[in-house]
């Protein structure tokens, strides 16, 4: 790249950014990182159609921009919230060799982007905290365990689970569930499999579960772990199981073998997940 200096590229393939949340992460970083990190942050992470953070096209345009830009070592997404699924399939067959040498963060939502890349075999693919993290309380330290770890300067951040010599993916559930049996669904026959979730009802989460444990690829995994369920709205009845309790129900039918908790989650503590064996 022709410089010590680290160059992250930041987009929202899902839901928009304010100026301020960029102001405030920028100069988070130049504060702690100095000359260390370049974050050059996209303008499409400002646009606002509807929902989402600029249109399909718009979001897809910025993405690829960026991945194929020789001078930007990372991708970091801006936020989750949904739209990564309605990227148009063509953005991907134009990701060229500068794409593949880089690394992508990104959790929730943008799962579906790490998984359109792992299908393709492109990019080093990390399930992090996104820059939007700088909002929470004491979300600077989500901020360090990615930055840090993209420095090399850090190990400590990544999740304890990645040394089993498996593959491993992480996911939120909902995301997961809403790519079974579509093109997006990466083969994950012998991964250990990380699922999480957030605002959603108990018997929500077990019908996810039902319908990810069902498919015939997902049965093929070395086993499943589960990550924090927060938020989780309360019901009119009490469903009267926890998720560990329904996971290990479904992980049981299912013949996969239950792992055990994992340490990542929709807050500040959600560690780093390097997908494949890397």
């Amino acid at each position: 790249m022709g410089s010590d200096r680290l160059t992250i590229g930041v987009v929202a393939p899902a839901t928009p950014i304010t100026q301020e949340t960029a102001d405030k992460l920028q100069a988070f970083v130049y504060e702690f990182y100095g000359d260390e990190i370049e974050l050059r942050i996209h303008p499409q992470c400002f646009l606002e159609h509807g929902h989402f953070a600029g249109t399909d096209e718009a979001r897809g345009l910025a993405f690829l921009e960026y991945a194929n830009a020789p001078d930007i070592n990372a991708i970091w997404a801006a936020r989750g919230g949904y739209g990564t699924m309605r990227l148009h399939d063509d953005i991907f067959d134009r990701l060229g060799p500068n794409a593949r040498s880089k690394t992508y963060v990104g959790y929730s939502d943008i799962g579906a982007l790490l998984c359109r890349l792992y299908l393709k075999q492109i990019g080093r693919l990390v399930h992090g905290p996104v820059c939007n993290e700088i909002n929470r309380e004491q979300g600077e330290i989500a901020i360090r365990r990615v930055l840090d770890f993209l420095l090399a300067k850090s190990v400590d951040g990544i999740e304890p689970l990645t040394r089993m010599p498996h593959p491993r993916v992480a996911l939120n559930l909902t995301v997961l569930e809403h790519l079974i049996g579509t093109a997006w669904q990466p083969d994950l026959t012998g991964h250990l499999l990380m699922l999480e979730e957030v605002a959603e009802h108990a018997y929500a989460i077990d019908r996810k579960l039902f319908t990810v444990t069902s498919n015939a690829n997902i049965r093929k995994v070395r086993g499943i772990a589960l990550g924090r369920c927060s938020a989780i709205p309360e019901n009119t009845v009490p469903f009267g199981q926890s998720p560990e309790d329904m996971v290990r129900e479904w992980c049981h039918r299912a013949d996969i073998e239950y792992m055990g908790p994992a340490d990542i989650g929709h807050d500040i503590h959600n560690k780093l997940v390097i997908w494949g064996k890397g």
